[in-house]
């Protein structure tokens, strides 16, 4: 019985942790928030930090995968609300670029995520979370003659990082209608595809 109380009480300062590093990261950025900052926050000691995190970039690095975890979510949410594949396909497609619009996401995801844990680790967290499915699902439309048959690990990276530069464009965009204009273009991209 002890042990569960001890359990419960450890999960919840890691979420804690997690809640506050993450509106800390996400309010200032990476650079601009010290530890003892995410410990007064969150109202634990350093002792419980270091319990659960070796250092800041342990803390970031768990906030950003869960904010991946949150956009492949979301991504998939809003395929799975569709029956035909490319509706999944293309949905998905576009809630990725909505879902990266959330000021939080940008700076956590596509900001400090890359400069933070450097761009290799940075794209083993992207595949994980996100590239994985899109080749996926770009295999299945492959197989199904819905585009062309063709290698899709480049496709999915082409497409990726096509994606994510729009995504960052978006972040520093003025005008309302960019988004709009966005998914309009994408949509015109992913067109060029199918094969009917």
């Amino acid at each position: 019985m002890q042990q569960g109380v001890r359990a419960q009480q450890r999960e919840k300062t890691r979420q804690a942790l997690l809640r506050e590093g993450r509106r800390l990261f996400a309010d200032r950025g990476y650079g601009a928030v010290g530890l003892s900052e995410i410990v007064s926050a969150a109202g634990v000691t350093k002792g419980a930090l270091y319990h659960h995190f070796d250092s800041k970039a342990a803390v970031f690095r768990a906030v950003l995968e869960s904010v991946q975890q949150e956009v492949g979510d979301r991504v998939a949410a809003a395929a799975e609300a569709h029956e035909d594949p490319w509706s999944q396909f293309t949905s998905g497609c576009q809630e990725f670029l909505t879902a990266t619009t959330d000021p939080e996401i940008q700076r956590i995801m596509l900001v400090d995520g890359p400069a933070v844990l450097g761009w290799s680790e940075w794209r083993s967290m992207d595949e994980t979370h996100s590239a994985r499915h899109l080749s996926d699902a770009l295999t299945g439309l492959a197989e199904s003659g819905v585009i062309a048959p063709q290698p899709v690990v480049p496709l999915a990276h082409l497409l990726s990082g096509a994606m994510n530069e729009a995504a960052l464009w978006l972040a520093s965009s003025a005008s309302a209608d960019d988004l709009a204009h966005t998914r309009t273009a994408l949509d015109r991209m992913l067109d060029a595809l199918r094969t009917d």
